[in-house]
């Protein structure tokens, strides 16, 4: 007994230093080092299919989470990651964790426990696992004070741990290569950007602000805005590049390797976050939605030097493209996302840059087909989460968006634009005496040529005022859709609202700018994204923490949140 402390304070102080170097509670497990000679296994060493060590990493994860065994088993068999995180080769069933903790003895449990709840502690700590996916054990006096808590309170505490966390998680990937003797560094210019989202404002704003008000922790606007552009700048290009000379030689920027520099950064800020609640597992066990969408924003500059004669203006910015929103055409920079949706946390899991051939351009000027960008947005959420199924609108119909779902093995749901070849369908409908839905079995989809797969035409009364008619119509590659299965298939696209919710509050703090240069609107973005990330993250764990329903109205207001991370977070760290 008088090696209990010894032996568990021996693991609790390497994870502390490990702390320092992992994201997550599997990493600090799979690098900790268990001192095993201290450890007493009564089994025959020689016979025994998990060895002390792996077994060891396992219960300290059951306990650092306040898991049962039956929990523990359940994780391991629906999620692999782990058992190899552990050391192990095969996962255990129930009933061997309980042998081999009735064969570890009493004095090796305790060791095992104890590091446990030091190990919880020092992860809370440092941000590598949230407080609200840990069990906690106050003592009298903090049983006695939290009783006395507001609600009010106990949410800015959990807020103020959780604001750290989710900086700690999205921040340190963007990185603009500037000298180590800089004024400010990229952690605080990005505290800068989130300053500008909260107030709507623009980096001038932010930098004549501080010039007024002598706050000399702010930099000028230029300074925002030039590491920005390096934020988005590729490796290898000197730090003055400029936007006219990242063109290709159809006189677009080379979006692909700006698109790779700022993606690399916010894939890796987004697996950051999926990492922190994945431990909770919040995609398993239930059916993973997710839709794409593309967002508009707006470029006010005309783009004719004489529109009567058809001559564009030379230098108008290449990645703006036409749209048409409320009967009104105007000019954007377009986003394409794929958003997690329904019953999950809605988080953006990747980004797009979107351009499309407008009628100020040439007939053969740049355009990204909407499956390619399909693809992208599939291929990178896919590393992240296992998708069940894809929602579009209807400006996506089209067989090559549909064949790229079903060629990763995902059923996709999606409105039908126009329907006039489905009138004697609808026709059928309306001249029943009961039925007000109906289905259309193994419509085929054609796609190089030849029929790629089949689908299902779903029709139902519809609720939007828009709409063609009185019908609307769906398409899904779902397996065949009975008849009493029709209502239900097509109120799930309702679900699809939450990526509209999404654009709403991501443009709400969106930097002004009247920067053309197109690393600074890309990066724009995708900062007001990944700010929205954080928000959401801050939520779940809020909401997780106070056992809420995670689609409940959100426990922080997005513009509160992002203040918080901008503003308060200068004086917490």
């Amino acid at each position: 007994m008088t090696e209990t402390p010894a032996a568990a304070q021996a693991l609790v102080t390497h994870a502390e230093q490990l702390c320092e170097h992992v994201d997550h509670l599997w990493d600090l497990l799979t690098h900790l080092s268990i001192p095993t000679d201290h450890l007493v296994d009564t089994r025959q060493q020689h016979k025994v299919t998990f060895d002390t060590g792996a077994m060891t990493r396992a219960f300290l994860y059951q306990h650092a989470r306040g898991f049962s065994q039956k929990e523990l088993a359940g994780r391991m068999d629906a999620r692999p990651v782990l058992v190899h995180r552990f050391g192990l080769d095969s996962t255990p069933t129930q009933q061997t964790l309980s042998d081999v903790w009735t064969a570890f003895g009493d004095v090796t449990c305790e060791i095992i426990e104890a590091a446990a709840i030091g190990i919880r502690r020092t992860a809370v700590e440092h941000g590598v696992i949230a407080e609200a996916l840990v069990p906690t054990a106050p003592s009298g006096d903090d049983t006695d004070a939290e009783a006395h808590e507001s609600e009010k309170e106990y949410t800015r505490r959990k807020a103020t741990k959780t604001f750290k966390l989710a900086r700690k998680h999205g921040f340190p990937e963007f990185e603009s290569g500037r000298t180590l003797n800089r004024q400010f560094d990229d952690e605080q210019i990005l505290d800068m950007v989130a300053r500008v989202c909260a107030h709507e404002g623009s980096a001038h704003e932010e930098g004549e602000h501080a010039w007024i008000t002598d706050d000399d922790q702010t930099a000028h606007g230029s300074t925002i805005l030039r590491v920005l552009k390096l934020f988005a700048t590729p490796d290898g290009e000197a730090a003055q590049l400029t936007i006219d000379e990242l063109r290709d030689d159809d006189r677009m920027p080379d979006i692909d390797r700006i698109r790779d520099t700022l993606m690399t950064a916010y894939d890796n800020s987004v697996e950051n976050v999926i990492n922190t609640i994945r431990g909770d597992d919040p995609f398993d066990d239930r059916k993973v939605t997710a839709a794409i969408d593309i967002t508009h924003e707006r470029f006010h500059v005309f783009p004719w030097q004489d529109k009567a004669a058809g001559i564009p203006k030379a230098d108008y910015p290449r990645m703006v493209s036409g749209y048409k929103k409320n009967g009104e055409y105007k000019r954007g920079y377009k986003y394409a996302t794929i958003t997690l949706v329904g019953d999950l946390a809605p988080i953006p899991l990747a980004i797009e840059p979107v351009k499309e051939n407008s009628n100020w351009e040439a007939d053969d000027a740049p355009s990204y087909s909407k499956a390619a960008l399909v693809e992208r947005l599939l291929d990178k959420a896919l590393q992240f989460v296992d998708i069940d199924e894809v929602m579009f609108d209807r400006g996506f119909y089209s067989n090559d968006v549909y064949a790229a779902v079903a060629n990763r093995g995902l059923t996709y749901l999606s409105p039908v634009p126009k329907y006039e070849d489905e009138y004697e369908s609808i026709a059928d409908i309306e001249s029943h005496p009961e039925a007000d839905a109906a289905v259309k079995h193994d419509v085929p989809f054609g796609h190089d040529g030849e029929v790629h797969h089949t689908a299902e035409f779903l029709y139902v009364p519809s609720t939007n005022d828009d709409a063609d008619g009185k019908y609307a119509v769906f398409v899904t590659n779902r397996d065949r859709v009975e008849f009493d299965e029709i209502e239900a298939v097509c109120n799930r696209y309702s679900r699809r609202w939450d990526i509209e919710n999404q654009y709403k509050s991501i443009k709400k703090f969106l930097p002004r700018t009247s920067s053309t240069d197109y690393r600074v609107r890309l990066c724009n973005f995708v900062l007001a994204t990944l700010f929205y990330v954080l928000w959401r993250l801050t939520d779940y764990l809020i909401k997780r923490g106070k056992d809420v329903r995670i689609r409940s109205p959100p426990e922080i207001t997005a513009k509160t949140f992002v203040r918080a991370l901008g503003e308060f977070l200068r004086t917490v760290d």
